[in-house]
C-alpha cells in the first residue's frame, strides 16, 4: 500500500479485513481500476476512452433498470458487491464521470473545480467503504469526504511533473496567477521559488482537509478504523516529506517505503 496513488490506498487484499467483505471490495477495485486505466493507461484516442466508459455506464444503467450485466466485470460487480450489500449505484456513476472528464479536461480553473472533481473520483470510494461496514452517519460521510479530498489533491501535488508529461496541470489556474506561476516554470521540471510558495499553499489546504476529517479514524472500530488510520497517516506522511524536501516534487516524488509503513502501523495502533 502507498498513498494516495491509483486507487493503492484502497485496501484490496488486506488481510487485516473481514473475509465476507473481501470478494465485494475486489470487485469494487476492479470497476474503479478498469475504468481508470481506460481513462489514463495505453494509446487509445479520446474518443475510443469515452466510448470505453460509455459502455460501463450502460452496464450500470442494466443494472439500475433490474436488467442483469452483460460483461464478466460487471456480473462480479453486481452479484459480489451491488446486490448482497444492497450498494446504491450512485458512487460508480460518478466515479465514470471524473474518468470521462480524465479524457478531456486538463486544465482546472480554481480549487473548487478540483474539489468537485474529487467529489467524483475519490470520495465515492470512501463512501462505497463506509456503506459495506454498515456506517452511515452523516458526520462519518462528511469526514470520510473530506478524507478523500484531501488524499486526492495531494496525489496531484505529488505528482506535478509525471501529470506535466501527459498535458495535465492540476494546480488552479487562478493561484498559479496569484502566485506569479506559469507553465514554463513547470515545463522546466526545476523548482522556483514562486512555486515552491504555491505548492506549499495547496498542501497547507490538503492537510487541513485531511485533520479535519480524521477523527473518523478513531470513530470508527476495529479493523476499518485501522485501516483508514494508516492511509490517513501515511498521507500526512507524504506532505512531510514534501515539506522536508522545500515541495521540490521535480528532485524527488515523495513515496512511503517499507520502514515508513512499519512506523505507521505502529502510530495506527497507538491511535485506536
Amino acid at each position: 500500500m502507498t498513498a494516495p496513488n491509483h486507487y493503492e490506498n484502497f485496501p484490496v487484499g488486506s488481510i487485516i479485513l473481514p473475509r465476507k467483505l473481501r470478494r465485494p471490495i475486489h470487485a469494487i477495485y476492479a470497476f474503479a481500476r478498469t475504468a481508470d486505466d481506460i481513462a489514463d493507461e495505453g494509446n487509445a484516442t479520446i474518443a475510443q476512452r469515452q466510448q470505453q466508459l460509455n459502455e460501463l455506464k450502460t452496464e450500470l444503467d442494466r443494472i439500475a433498470q433490474g436488467r442483469l450485466p452483460e460483461t464478466e466485470l460487471m456480473q462480479q460487480l453486481y452479484e459480489r458487491a451491488i446486490t448482497p450489500h444492497q450498494i446504491p449505484l450512485q458512487p460508480f456513476y460518478d466515479l465514470l464521470s471524473a474518468f470521462h472528464q480524465d479524457t478531456g479536461k486538463t486544465r482546472y480553473q480554481n480549487f473548487g473545480e478540483l474539489v468537485d472533481y474529487a467529489r467524483r473520483s475519490a470520495n465515492p470510494v470512501g463512501r462505497l467503504m463506509l456503506h459495506l461496514y454498515g456506517e452511515h452517519h452523516p458526520q462519518s460521510i462528511a469526514q470520510s469526504d473530506g478524507i478523500c479530498t484531501a488524499l486526492q489533491l495531494i496525489n496531484f501535488w505529488q505528482d506535478i511533473a509525471i501529470d506535466w508529461q501527459k498535458n495535465r496541470v492540476y494546480l488552479p489556474q487562478d493561484d498559479m496567477q496569484k502566485f506569479n506561476v506559469s507553465e514554463t516554470d513547470i515545463a522546466a521540471n526545476k523548482i522556483t521559488p514562486q512555486l515552491r510558495k504555491l505548492i506549499a499553499y495547496e498542501c497547507n489546504k490538503a492537510r487541513k482537509m485531511l485533520h479535519a476529517g480524521a477523527p473518523l479514524g478513531k470513530t470508527l472500530k476495529g479493523r476499518l478504523g485501522f485501516e483508514l488510520r494508516m492511509i490517513i497517516l501515511g498521507g500526512d506522511c507524504i506532505l512531510q516529506k514534501m515539506a522536508e524536501n522545500h515541495y521540490d516534487v521535480f528532485l524527488q516524488r515523495p513515496a512511503l517505503d517499507k520502514r515508513d509503513w512499519l512506523i505507521l502501523i505502529k502510530r495506527a495502533f497507538l491511535k485506536k
